[in-house]
């Protein structure tokens, strides 16, 4: 399982948007695998945020990120995306991406997780 590396995390004031990217450290990964996103909150447990198929054809967000969130995949320069909006407070964490081979909202069907890039939202 390749290492996945995140970044573009950062501080951001309520209301205001920032782009997370997901690549591999070695071989093409992005084809082969749906791929997720994922963030954990100090204190609290990690929990599903996004997840797109092998073709980028179908997406899945969890509620609280529905319809401010979107995950997109980039085949050429094999890269994962999350856009997030119209962040709020509750959405500081550090977030993750990883792979698995079902398109699901269950962690543990996920692996090759990366160290993370923190988002923090000020209010």
């Amino acid at each position: 399982q390749e290492q996945l590396v995140e970044s573009g995390g950062g501080l951001v004031q309520a209301g205001g948007s920032l782009r997370l990217t997901c690549a591999a450290s070695g071989r093409t990964f992005s084809s082969r695998y749906v791929m997720g996103w994922a963030r954990q909150a100090p204190g609290k447990e990690r929990e599903f945020v996004a997840a797109i198929t092998r073709t980028g054809g179908n997406t899945y967000y969890a509620d609280s990120v529905k319809g401010r969130f979107t995950i997109s995949r980039d085949f050429g320069r094999d890269r994962v995306y999350l856009q997030m909006n119209s962040l709020k407070s509750e959405d500081t964490a550090l977030y993750y991406c990883a792979s698995s081979s079902v398109l699901t909202a269950s962690l543990g069907e996920y692996a090759g997780w990366g160290q993370g890039t923190q988002v923090t939202v000020s209010s």
